[in-house]
């Protein structure tokens, strides 16, 4: 299996295999699983070929889901919802993230509290038939269905390619279960001789227990990692089938689906959003995941958490970013890629693509001040606000000295500047030595980038800050980057809570959490949090391993989904802000002006003293912050006309 970062073109002239003569055509879903018109490859062309169905399984892996979005189509010619600016990824519903791109669609449906289930394209956070899918499945049983009739492979290869099929089988599974519990569970592919289809709604139970099943038939199979890392990238392994089984139980266990009543009122008897009551074996079946996982990992090694090389700030940020963004990263268990190519170059390019420079920073998600405070100092330790501000600490809070007199210190954090774009933030980070170097950005009312942004409430400098996950510039410059689907980091901290919720010893759920927290070179929870009586109070350690995870994992689709499975109706109902900055002269007077270009010429240091303003965010305004947050929200609403078809598909509670 070769590099997978080229998923997209690897098919070449065979793309015809998939879209025509071997997809049956079947009333479940949409177009994309009916027979098209014409083509002359039929399935007996492509499984009487190892070639052909090595591509085959290739094409299949390019259906996996990727999570920054890509594409600028106004239209539904291209299928993948998700990747698509005009919807908006989900982290932009917490509060982490300001949406300001006015035309996403999650604007218009989730913002103003006017969504439905006769909803159209684009409108909906995770399309139920717009994110290929179900294609995936499809394509996925028919490879298992007839790999044992391909020539050519042995049957340690045919084992894999099944096994590796049943993984994006589960992972597609998930990918959409978060967003709507229960799911119709599709066993085989279908024949398209039925007059009718009986495919109804699976209950969370049945959906868990299909997903968890068909992991530990690849667990039992596949090989611990890639043989090649450098040729194989992308591929499941028997440790990213685990460590997906862990964070599908994860889950599962949450209160979302596992509490003494269901999310929506009176929705008792509705097995699809809930397991009918409390179970805690539920958190034990995960504790046991987690173990199974880290004991392999402790026996086979290969993955690991990505280490500093020295003991600088910008020495773990570097080692952080490294973790996350690098491709064929030994922490990254499994990453999905679009394309390696040079999007710039070919018919992708748009002003989209997530990782095309700093100057195209206008995506929309604009870091807020509740995600900026999350992030503790330097040593681990948390930030304080009032408390900075009472010892007049709050002109230190991102970075002290200078970049351009050599003396930049970076303060907080150090996964904070790979979230956040904070004023007096080197606007670049050597991927060898981890120097920074470049200007400093001005975030300031009138500096040279933030220019009036968080006084108009507009562009990327609309809270105060901009973001910069997977934004790298010149790292990234017009090509698409890794996506870390499954990561190291993610399952110490998955581990941590599932000892603390299965009613383990709580210091061992922080001995997890320090190991994440070391990497970047922070002090142990205890140490850093002596009043909060981490070792005995379960709350408030919770918190702590979920405001964690949204440092260390923050635009990876963490944040949403923690708040969901929790069910945090006071997180969402929060009134967000942001921060204006002004730089204040030796007077203590405001300048609204630049430094880099003008005060520079003439010698002036880089700007140290400011005003503060927390304000409230105005624009836009979410339709959460003035009403209660109904219970409907935590799950999707089915589309109506799929509902509609009559195959079995149960609308969600409240839609």
């Amino acid at each position: 299996m070769k590099r997978y970062k080229r998923l997209m073109i690897a098919m070449l002239g065979l793309t015809i295999v998939i879209s025509s003569s071997c997809v049956d055509e079947i009333k479940f879903g949409n177009s994309f699983l009916e027979k098209a018109p014409g083509g002359t490859v039929t399935s007996d062309t492509v499984f009487n070929s190892a070639e052909y169905t090595k591509q085959y399984l290739t094409t299949l892996y390019s259906m996996q889901y990727y999570g920054l979005p890509y594409r600028n189509t106004s239209s539904d010619a291209y299928p993948c919802e998700s990747s698509n600016q005009y919807v908006g990824k989900p982290e932009a519903l917490t509060d982490c993230y300001t949406f300001t791109y006015l035309s996403g669609g999650i604007i218009g449906s989730y913002y103003s509290g006017t969504h439905t289930s006769n909803y159209g394209i684009r409108s909906d956070k995770w399309s139920y038939l717009a994110n290929r899918v179900w294609e995936a499945v499809r394509y996925a049983w028919l490879l298992i269905e007839n790999v044992d009739r391909v020539p050519g492979l042995t049957d340690a290869e045919k084992a894999s390619m099944v096994a590796e099929a049943k993984c994006i089988i589960a992972a597609r599974y998930f990918d959409t279960f978060r967003h709507y519990g229960g799911l119709p569970i599709i066993k085989a592919s279908f024949s398209g001789t039925d007059a009718s289809y009986d495919l109804p709604r699976g209950s969370v139970e049945e959906t868990v227990n299909f997903m968890v099943g068909l992991l530990d038939d690849a667990i039992a199979v596949l090989p611990w990692n890639v043989e090649n890392p450098d040729s194989e990238t992308g591929r499941w392994t028997k440790a990213a089938a685990m460590a997906m089984k862990c964070r599908i139980l994860q889950f599962a266990a949450s209160p979302l689906f596992n509490d003494s009543e269901p999310y929506y009122p009176g929705a008792t008897s509705n097995s699809a959003i809930w397991y009918g009551g409390y179970k805690p074996e539920l958190w034990q079946q995960c504790l046991k995941a987690c173990q199974d996982f880290f004991n392999e990992l402790n026996a086979n090694g290969f993955y690991t958490l990505i280490q500093a090389g020295g003991t600088r700030p910008e020495d773990y940020r570097l080692a952080y970013r490294k973790a996350y963004a690098r491709q064929g990263s030994r922490e990254i268990l499994l990453e999905v890629h679009q394309t390696g190519i040079d999007a710039f170059k070919s018919s992708y390019y748009n002003w989209h693509t997530w990782g095309d420079a700093l100057g195209s920073i206008h995506r929309g998600y604009s870091p807020t001040q509740e995600y900026m405070q999350m992030f503790p100092w330097a040593d681990g330790k948390p930030f304080d606000w009032d408390k900075a501000k009472t010892e007049g600490k709050l002109d230190e809070m991102f970075t002290t000295g200078s970049i351009s007199q050599g003396n930049l210190n970076l303060t907080r954090d150090p996964r904070m500047y790979e979230e956040i774009i904070v004023n007096g933030q080197p606007t670049s980070l050597d991927w060898t030595s981890g120097n920074m170097s470049g200007i400093a950005f001005e975030s300031w009312v009138g500096g040279y980038h933030a220019k009036n942004d968080a006084q108009n409430q507009t562009g990327s400098f609309t809270t105060g800050y901009a973001p910069i996950k997977f934004l790298m510039g010149n790292d990234v410059l017009r090509l698409y980057p890794t996506w870390p689907y499954l990561r190291l980091s993610e399952f110490y901290l998955t581990y941590a809570e599932a000892i603390l919720q299965s009613g383990g010893n709580l210091a061992d759920a922080i001995a997890q959490v320090d190991i994440v927290r070391a990497r970047v070179g922070m002090q142990g929870l205890v140490k850093c949090n002596p009043d909060k009586n981490l070792t005995t109070d379960k709350e408030a350690l919770l918190e702590e391993i979920l405001r964690e995870r949204v440092c260390e994992l923050g635009m990876e689709d963490t944040r949403f989904f923690d708040l969901i499975r929790y069910k945090r109706a006071d997180v969402f109902e929060k009134q967000l802000h942001g921060l204006r900055l002004y730089r204040l002269d030796a007077n203590g007077q405001r300048v609204n002006t630049v430094w880099y270009g003008v005060d520079d010429k003439k010698g002036i240091s880089f700007p140290s003293h400011f005003e503060y303003e927390v304000f409230e965010m105005s624009n836009p305004v979410r339709y959460w912050w003035t009403n209660s947050f109904d219970p409907k929200w935590y799950l999707s609403p089915f589309p109506l006309t799929e509902v509609n078809k009559g195959y079995g598909l149960v609308q969600n509670p409240g839609w």
